[in-house]
């Protein structure tokens, strides 16, 4: 999968700088579906089921309180660069009050996709997917 999603940043390259720039809400925003898509991908790949049996098994990792499981998971695995990467999403101001979540968990669960927005944009493809995979390695029932 790192092959594929490289090929389709590599089209939208952005420098050092410009990334640096970008808000953590808008890093959050493609880190999302960033993370989803790994997530849709490892249950799809599971075997053949119902669309509504996917879409129950994907929500329950890509929510706020499973981000915010994930997070504590790699928290001490970051590097610096990261961590305040991770910092800058948690402690954003969303325009939207969290739905249906805490809003502990919706501010982790936003610097955890920040997280995942700024390692697919830099490039980071590998580091992304190891993270990912650490993140959902004890899940059996993908």
């Amino acid at each position: 999968m790192e092959t594929c999603l490289k090929g389709i940043a590599e089209h939208f390259p952005l420098t050092e700088k410009e990334l640096r720039g970008y808000s953590s809400l808008g890093l959050a925003y493609i880190g999302d579906c960033i993370y989803e898509l790994f997530v849709r991908t490892m249950v799809v790949t599971k075997g053949n089921d119902k669309a509504n049996h996917y879409h129950q098994k994907t929500i329950s990792y890509v929510n706020a309180a499973a981000q915010t499981a994930m997070m504590e998971k790699i928290k001490p695995l970051l590097t610096d660069e990261e961590r305040a990467v991770f910092r800058r999403g948690k402690n954003a101001k969303s325009p939207s009050p969290a739905k249906n979540q805490s809003s502990h968990d919706y501010h982790i669960a936003t610097g955890f996709e920040a997280l995942m927005g700024y390692l697919y944009l830099s490039g980071q493809m590998e580091r992304l997917e190891e993270l990912i995979r650490i993140c959902l390695s004890d899940v059996d029932n993908l």
